[in-house]
């Protein structure tokens, strides 16, 4: 059984793309547009770029799973990826941020969630672990867009 198909979400704002992307960049700065889902952030390495990392534990209702994240690749100032490994390494995944500029300015913001291995209740429940962490996600694009500075 394969792992979940990946989940992508976006959201346009007005920034242009390379003030996002040094927003994003900063690993620390991901904390609370995220915090609804991820909470317990304590930071490891650079405070940005490649070899960032970051300890959280993710929440879904009233469990509570570490997951440690770190960043392996970035592409100023259109692309950042992030490694993550949880459930006790049964699941790794890639979370994949990817910004275009808008024809008017801004931009464009893509956030991409790939599984590469998944636990079994994950694959078998696949249809909704993806809606809520695509709910999640969208969410913490929308509060993303709220949190940048003005432009």
């Amino acid at each position: 059984m394969t792992p979940p198909k990946p989940i992508s979400v976006s959201v346009d704002v007005p920034n242009p793309r390379t003030e996002v992307y040094d927003f994003l960049d900063v690993m620390a700065n991901h904390e609370p547009f995220t915090d609804h889902m991820l909470v317990d952030w304590s930071y490891a390495g650079p405070p940005r770029g490649i070899g960032s990392k970051a300890t959280v534990n993710s929440k879904f209702g009233p469990l509570k799973e570490p997951v440690s994240i770190e960043v392996v690749a970035a592409e100023a100032p259109s692309r950042i990826v992030e490694h993550n490994i949880s459930a006790g390494g049964r699941r790794t995944a890639s979370g994949t941020y990817e910004l275009t500029d808008l024809p008017d300015g801004g931009t464009h913001i893509t956030f991409t969630y790939t599984w590469t291995t998944a636990p079994l209740a994950d694959r078998l429940l696949s249809p909704l672990v993806r809606g809520a962490l695509r709910r999640g996600n969208m969410k913490a694009m929308t509060r993303l867009a709220e949190q940048l500075p003005a432009a």
